[in-house]
């Protein structure tokens, strides 16, 4: 298993107020926690972070957290991250402290890989959902899981049940659950809507034909 070191701070100050000081001074606040120990408030470098978070593990790294003033090592995983509405940074970290050895339970993302059969044919892809939620050793939970879409038709649904994951991982969403789906275009439904709504009409209006042909006949023959 890959060592993936994160220098942290201890931070004294708590608080909404604190916390915006902190972002303002370009550090992230967080909080390490875990194994019934008190929470300890701490605050790290956005540069630091990101690149812990890059490795292959991606965001299911296990990271051997550090405070600078201290020689002792935490393993731990990320939990949450919170993230500006706007700018999409991260405006906070929450760290938990995990064992090797520790079953967990998290999301992870889904990777939609191939083109799908039915876009081929002018359909489109909905995505339902880009997560599922599994349940594994923390050093078994991958950055992401891979779904290949590439022979779905329109019409077609790909469900958590076609997800391809490890024997020591347990995916917990229902195996029904809809990933995605290919469907026709928003203009070819309106089309296909308009031309039955035609068909319709023309079925309706065809008896009353022979009744205005006959009076036509009447007022000739008068």
């Amino acid at each position: 298993m890959e060592k993936v070191k994160l220098v942290v701070q201890h931070r004294e100050a708590t608080g909404s107020r604190a916390a915006r000081r902190l972002r303002r001074d370009g550090r992230i606040p967080g909080v390490l926690y875990g194994h019934g120990k008190p929470a300890v408030h701490l605050s790290v470098e956005p540069a630091a972070l990101r690149a812990a978070l890059s490795t292959g593990a991606g965001t299911h790294a296990v990271l051997e957290v550090v405070f600078e003033d201290q020689k002792k090592t935490h393993r731990a995983i990320v939990k949450e991250m919170e993230l500006d509405r706007v700018k999409h940074t991260v405006t906070h970290v929450d760290l938990e402290e995990v064992r090797l050895d520790q079953v967990v339970e998290t999301r992870v993302a889904v990777r939609f890989e191939g083109t799908a059969a039915g876009v081929k044919m002018g359909g489109m892809v909905d995505e339902v959902s880009r997560e599922v939620t599994v349940k594994g050793l923390v050093t078994d939970i991958p950055e992401h899981l891979v779904l290949d879409i590439s022979e779905l038709g329109i019409g077609d649904a790909a469900h958590v049940s076609d997800l391809q994951v490890p024997e020591d991982l347990e995916i917990l969403d229902d195996p029904e659950q809809v990933l995605c789906s290919v469907l026709l275009p928003r203009k070819a439904e309106v089309e296909e809507e308009v031309e039955e709504g035609v068909e319709e009409g023309v079925e309706e209006e065809a008896p009353s034909e022979p009744e205005v042909i006959g009076k036509h006949k009447e007022e000739e023959a008068e």
